[in-house]
């Protein structure tokens, strides 16, 4: 049962809100802070008011079953009623607990993957292309967004690094599991012997932080530019396109040169800095948490395997919940990988709501 005095201050504040927002005193950051704060209470406002209008409902069933003076058909459709009651009630409580869980500061956000060749040469950065079409593919199918930051191709067409920028509310939510090591084993195209290799990719995920999220001082920072490398046209080697920037303070730089603006490459890089930092400052802050959800599904270490694809087998195993399936080439092309994003969510969710329980009883 959940504390009526918990759901009241929790209405209040959404009104509260709601008011403010309306009144235009808050302006800028404040009114941007505020209308977050505003929508993130908006859905749990919606189920309280559903679980207390079943409460009253059940109420009403059964005073009116219990009633002996009135109709025995009354009563009858009553106690029915009551019972289905019960169960949207029981529904409905969980929804909440599950609503009023801590929350993920940067759940909502945007995300950032960074896709890196590991261990396995030519081959590490052929698995490394294809985990990217795995979630540009997957993205496309959640309605999201998605630009390619930066790319650095191998010889054979493989991916030594990538930067995919996914654009959509909650992608971080669904996306940040993924972060880890991914090992392969398959029998590669430059093997003439058909032996099996075992290979390996590192990814990153990211939050991308809103403008009110963080704020980096532009004395902070150091702006190279220089000449790109690589394929890219005419301008290669002839313009100073590329962009690098190093925030003094921590030492992180990053650099863009995918694009021939050298302002726009600017842009990237500013957005791939605020991440990198927003990341660091989230760790620092939920220190406590992020090692709570490490006791939960894993802590998405880059240092820790997380998941095997083994394609002679047509197998994929994420081996921090024990789950295996044989799609193999539906989940590598991203048609199905939402099958095991949802049962990571599902099982943090799931411990969550026992150490909730445990806490409560302790």
């Amino acid at each position: 049962m959940i504390p009526e005095a918990k759901l009241s201050r929790l209405v209040d504040r959404y009104a509260a809100l709601e008011a403010q927002l309306a009144s235009g005193s808050a302006s800028g950051g404040e009114y941007a802070k505020l209308s977050k704060e505003h929508a993130e209470l908006a859905s749990l406002v919606q189920t309280v008011e559903a679980y207390r209008n079943a409460s009253r409902e059940q109420e009403e069933a059964t005073a009116l079953a219990i009633d002996l003076s009135a109709d025995a058909d009354l009563r009858r459709m009553a106690e029915e009623e009551r019972a289905a009651l019960k169960e949207r009630i029981a529904y409905l409580e969980r929804e909440l607990q599950i609503q009023l869980l801590p929350k993920d500061a940067a759940d909502a956000s945007s995300a950032i993957i960074e896709v890196r060749a590991g261990t396995g040469g030519d081959e590490a950065a052929l698995f490394a292309s294809d985990l990217l079409h795995m979630y540009e593919r997957y993205a496309q199918l959640q309605g999201w967004r998605t630009e390619l930051m930066s790319l650095s191709e191998s010889d054979l067409g493989g991916v030594k690094e990538a930067v995919l920028d996914v654009q959509g509310k909650g992608a971080y939510a669904r996306l940040k599991f993924e972060s880890g090591v991914h090992r392969v084993q398959r029998v590669p195209v430059t093997e003439a012997g058909g032996r099996i290799h075992t290979s390996a990719a590192t990814v990153a995920v990211l939050p991308e932080p809103e403008d009110v999220d963080i704020n980096i001082d532009d004395k902070d920072l150091r702006v190279d530019v220089f000449r790109a490398s690589g394929a890219g046209g005419q301008h290669v080697n002839k313009t100073e396109s590329a962009v690098r920037i190093t925030h003094l303070p921590t030492g992180i730089f990053v650099a863009q040169q995918t694009e021939k603006s050298q302002h726009k490459n600017k842009a990237q890089a500013m957005k791939l800095l605020k991440a990198k930092l927003f990341e660091i400052e989230r760790q620092r802050v939920e220190g406590a948490r992020a090692s709570e959800r490490k006791s939960m599904v894993g802590s998405g270490d880059r240092s820790e395997r997380i998941r095997t694809y083994n394609f002679p087998q047509g197998r994929v195993t994420d081996h921090r919940i024990n789950l295996t399936l044989y799609k193999l080439d539906r989940i590598i092309a991203g048609d199905e990988l939402r099958e095991i994003t949802d049962a990571l969510v599902a099982e943090d969710r799931a411990n969550r709501l026992a150490q909730l329980a445990a806490d409560e009883t302790a």
